[in-house]
């Protein structure tokens, strides 16, 4: 199926690994060009900028200019901007529950997993919204629906992304830019399986094993299993392009059943 982003120009944050590794190299075989956004880059990203359609900029998006200059450098390599993916984020287990969790840590997990995404989406719907077309695709979370008093910080911010981007789509919407989320479950990246992922750290605070953590979260889904980043790529991909021309204001699970209710 051709998607119709060949000679599109999207721009990914959180590029570097993960999901939003799978996402830059899914769009890239596509056909688009895509501006993959990190803050500190990675070999994987490197091999991907080698092949010509992957612009790599390093950036922190906890900086509020940082957006304004991620747009300047698309419209500069490529010439114009057609899709927006907002994929950064970041969450740490709160093992020692809520009175554990500060001011500064409610404010860093605000500014990654929400405000990063509000000013990336002020800097590059000018641009969608002059073009009379465009997409903007956000990587949120099942917690966004599944509060879990593990990330209590991370599920609502999680949640105040998601009423975000629902109440974006119907104003920019008549203007012909669509809107959606993705919300995975558990995906097998270094957020959930590495050294200081969640396994790990629930494993460091309960000693317990990391292995038999991650296989007690993925035998929570019906699939008993992880979500793969390329299982998300696919379906952020379909999304930013013409084939879901009518299709905004929504929000896809990719979670193998974990959430047990409609």
């Amino acid at each position: 199926m051709d998607l119709g982003l060949s000679a599109k120009t999207v721009i990914v944050t959180g590029a570097s690994r993960g999901i939003g590794l799978a996402i830059t190299r899914t769009l890239a075989a596509e056909g688009a060009s895509v501006v993959a956004v990190s803050k500190s880059g990675s070999t994987d990203l490197k091999a991907l900028e080698e092949t010509g359609r992957v612009h790599a900029v390093t950036a922190d998006l906890t900086d509020p200019q940082a957006p304004a200059a991620i747009v300047a450098a698309a419209l500069s390599t490529f010439g114009r901007l057609d899709v927006l993916v907002n994929n950064v984020g970041a969450v740490r287990p709160r093992v020692g529950g809520f009175p554990s969790v500060t001011d500064d840590d409610w404010e860093t997990t605000f500014q990654i997993n929400f405000f990063s995404t509000v000013r990336m989406t002020r800097a590059a719907l000018p641009h969608l919204l002059a073009a009379g077309t465009g997409s903007i695709v956000t990587v949120s979370s099942v917690n966004a629906a599944l509060p879990d008093p593990l990330v209590i910080d991370y599920s609502a911010a999680k949640a105040a992304l998601a009423n975000f981007s629902k109440a974006l789509s119907k104003e920019v919407g008549p203007a012909g830019v669509r809107v959606n989320t993705v919300s995975p479950g558990p995906v097998a990246t270094d957020l959930w399986l590495g050294n200081g992922g969640v396994a790990a750290t629930i494993a460091g605070a309960t000693g317990g094993d990391p292995a038999a953590i991650a296989k007690k979260a993925a035998g929570d889904a019906a699939t008993g299993r992880f979500t793969r980043p390329e299982e998300v790529a696919e379906l952020v991909a379909f999304l930013a392009g013409d084939q879901a021309a009518n299709v905004t204001g929504a929000d896809f699970t990719v979670d193998g059943g974990l959430i047990p209710t409609l």
